[in-house]
């Protein structure tokens, strides 16, 4: 008789079977998801901090998840054909779907995302899409699902070199749903700080307020998924020590969804319409937020700035 470690060790999973989990844990978390947000709902009506500016920030919220799901569909096929092209083709193995690669898989999904949350912040590309998610001035679990133009398929660099290892593209995207959905459960005020070796490992409530919030010393911090130990080795890791003030700076102000969801690309199109020279217009799509090019007064390129718009 196999032992619990042996089974462990051999059990395979077949593509089908990742797909059902992905897509059972996705429909459960989405209610779970919903129920909360009633409750976060409830708790605001009853400290009197309701309004109908937060609730129309909702419905936006949920507008820009419904356009995201629709890009998902459009790009979906594109997204998942890469991930098997560099497997079948270009990956230096072929790796069994079985416990120990889905464990290490979502490890390097998170790492992944890391890279990825990191880089759509630093470039100006990817903060145009990402400053969508960015823009609520309020934290509540449906600004998880505050989504921009290219969310859907920014990501897609930095989880080829997790095919190209030898990993199941099925079994990529499962990690991948884990790590969101981790995600997605911190966009809330209601959980204060948890236990210090909890906060020292993991991303919490508390470390993703930081990562909202437009203070001076929060921006750019917190990129983290569902480890926070690669915001602590990468130099990114800032506590939460003072009132975060969520959005971006300067805010929207708006609830108008074509606003909210097309501000960032807007923006940026301005600033590469009105910039003189190619290189300097292609430069703001690699360049941080806040960059600009060389003005006569000076003939090096001004810092970027802090402030996120």
């Amino acid at each position: 008789m196999q032992s619990w470690f042996e089974n462990f060790r051999t059990h395979r999973f077949e593509d089908t079977q990742i797909y059902q989990w992905e897509t059972l844990i996705d429909d459960w978390f989405f209610v779970a998801a919903i129920t909360f947000l009633g409750f976060e709902l409830i708790r605001l009506l009853v400290k009197q901090k309701m309004s109908w500016t937060t609730i129309g920030d909702v419905g936006v919220n949920f507008l820009t998840l419904t356009v995201h799901v629709g890009i998902i569909l459009f790009t979906g096929g594109v997204y998942l054909g890469t991930l098997y092209w560099v497997h079948l083709n270009a990956s230096w193995t072929f790796l069994p779907n079985n416990w120990w690669t889905v464990a290490l898989v979502i490890l390097l999904a998170d790492f992944a995302y890391y890279w990825e949350h990191r880089a759509a912040h630093r470039i100006g590309l990817g903060w145009a899409t990402h400053t969508v998610h960015h823009s609520s001035p309020y934290f509540n679990i449906s600004v998880a699902y505050r989504h921009g133009p290219l969310d859907a398929i920014f990501g897609l660099p930095f989880l080829m070199p997790i095919a190209l290892l030898g990993f199941d593209p099925a079994l990529i995207l499962f990690a991948v749903t884990i790590v969101q959905l981790f995600q997605t459960a911190l966009h809330t005020e209601t959980i204060d700080k948890l236990p210090s070796f909890i906060e020292a490992i993991f991303n919490t409530p508390s470390h993703h307020r930081v990562h909202h919030g437009s203070n001076r010393r929060y921006i750019d911090k917190n990129y983290a998924g569902i480890l926070i130990i690669w915001d602590r080795m990468f130099g990114t890791f800032v506590p939460e020590e003072e009132k975060v003030v969520y959005g971006v700076n300067p805010p929207i102000n708006s609830l108008n969804p074509l606003v909210v969801f097309g501000h960032g690309f807007a923006k940026l199109a301005r600033q590469m319409w009105n910039a003189k020279g190619i290189t300097a217009k292609l430069s703001y799509l690699i360049q941080p937020p806040g960059w600009q090019p060389a003005s006569a007064a000076s003939d090096k390129p001004t810092k970027a700035i802090s402030e996120k718009s």
